[in-house]
């Protein structure tokens, strides 16, 4: 089926899908997220009998009531409403639609949840709390200077290679969303946790080799080559999205008030002490690896409370009044009024 641009849902999807991944790039992660969002409207139209060919509007605004009242929040509707409007695109373009029925369906705008970070004291005070009398504290200390440090989302973190450390340049080669590559320098403290890290694993290594034999020699010059994980596990897995996890709510468990704290603060925490310092917007997009400005612009509402500061501190007409300040106008007043009298 389908010489006629009668496609079924299954195939569309199946098509949409892989053209996804072909032009866009899209990981695994991504596409099995995307993936799920188009069965779970498949689903919907099928439970109502809606065929491809006769999707309409009104179907898809029933979709948007559905997720309502499934209590989706509006966020989780606009991204499944951006992947229905993909898959119209692919069903008119394969003539199994003669018009886009989702142009007349809009959603309610809505503020953007800003995201939550540290201060600059807490997030140290967060690294420095890790015990790195161990391999796995160097590791840990390592992982969350480079979250911090260079702003890489979990799955680059953990995704990380040997062959994308550049440590005489101070920089990473990241491979983030859409496989899109960028350079981030690797500031000082960052560096210096990594080499440590390092040094200590190819340590571990050769220990283990010499109490172990040829075999676990062999084993190990493996998991040391270029495209082995920079981050590894005891048992010298590469480190997973949930490992870290667990080690940074393990280090962040000695303050109640970092309970609420995930990988993705150190990421957001970044950004936003970056742009409190006086960086560029744009520098900061580009590090983040965001390919729209918007998305790094939220950052630019997050410090009030310090441009406030700023404001207070180097503008010639923001200084708050003091009870000396007042003194002196008094003085300067009753003196002029002296002047004039006289």
């Amino acid at each position: 089926m389908g010489g006629d641009g009668k496609f079924g849902w299954d195939e569309l999807i199946e098509l949409h899908l892989a053209r996804q991944a072909v032009e866009r790039g899209l990981s695994q992660n991504s596409l099995e997220a995307y993936s799920g969002d188009l069965r779970d409207f498949q689903n919907f139209c099928r439970e109502r009998g809606v065929e491809s060919r006769a999707l309409d509007a009104t179907a898809i605004l029933g979709y948007l009531e559905d997720l309502a009242t499934r209590e989706f929040r509006v966020t989780s509707q606009r991204r499944r409403l951006a992947a229905v409007r993909g898959l119209v695109r692919e069903m008119i373009e394969r003539k199994t639609l003669d018009r886009d029925p989702t142009t007349a369906v809009k959603l309610r705008p809505h503020p953007r949840p800003l995201p939550r970070t540290l201060g600059r004291a807490d997030t140290a005070a967060l690294i420095e709390a890790i015990d790195t009398g161990s391999l796995r504290g160097k590791r840990d200390r390592a992982m969350l200077e480079l979250a911090y440090g260079c702003g890489l989302r979990v799955s680059e973190l953990v995704g990380l290679k040997l062959n994308q450390v550049n440590l005489p340049a101070r920089v990473l080669i990241v491979i983030g969303k859409g496989n899109k590559e960028r350079i981030i320098p690797v500031g000082g403290a960052a560096l210096r946790a990594l080499k440590s890290y390092m040094v200590a694993r190819q340590e571990a290594s050769l220990e283990a080799a010499s109490a172990d034999g040829r075999k676990r020699r062999r084993m190990e010059a493996v998991a040391m080559r270029p495209n082995a994980a920079v981050f590894t596990t005891r048992l010298g897995r590469a480190m997973t999205r949930q490992g870290f996890f667990k080690a940074l709510k393990g280090w962040a468990s000695g303050d109640p008030r970092l309970a609420w704290i995930s990988p993705h603060t150190l990421r957001h925490c970044f950004a936003t002490h970056l742009l409190e310092g006086g960086a560029d917007l744009r520098a900061v997009q580009e590090m983040l690896g965001h390919s729209d400005i918007s998305t790094t612009q939220i950052y630019t509402h997050l410090s009030r409370g310090h441009l406030r500061k700023v404001h207070r501190t180097y503008h010639p007409r923001a200084k708050r009044v003091t009870a000396s300040d007042e003194t002196e106008r008094g003085a300067g007043a009753l003196s002029a009024k002296q002047e004039a009298k006289d």
